[in-house]
């Protein structure tokens, strides 16, 4: 059980992680450039932000899951 929590969490702090970078390289596309294509290449970093978001949160979720089973015994 432990083994399968350790996994659960390293993959939520990977998760975390890109989502983080997703972040950062949407936040780069933020410029003062006002150009169609800018404007189009910061909403695809921008979709990419929240798939890595959804992303995290199912890692989360299968985390805290896995806590529930080991604490709660279900």
């Amino acid at each position: 059980m432990e083994t399968q929590l350790d996994g659960l969490l390293a993959a939520y702090k990977a998760a975390v992680d890109e989502w983080r970078e997703a972040i950062r390289v949407e936040e780069d596309f933020a410029t003062p450039d006002h150009s169609m294509k800018e404007w189009e290449v910061w909403d695809q970093a921008g979709f990419k932000e929240e798939d890595a978001r959804e992303k995290a949160k199912a890692a989360r979720q299968a985390y805290v899951d896995g806590l529930r089973g080991k604490l709660y015994n279900f």
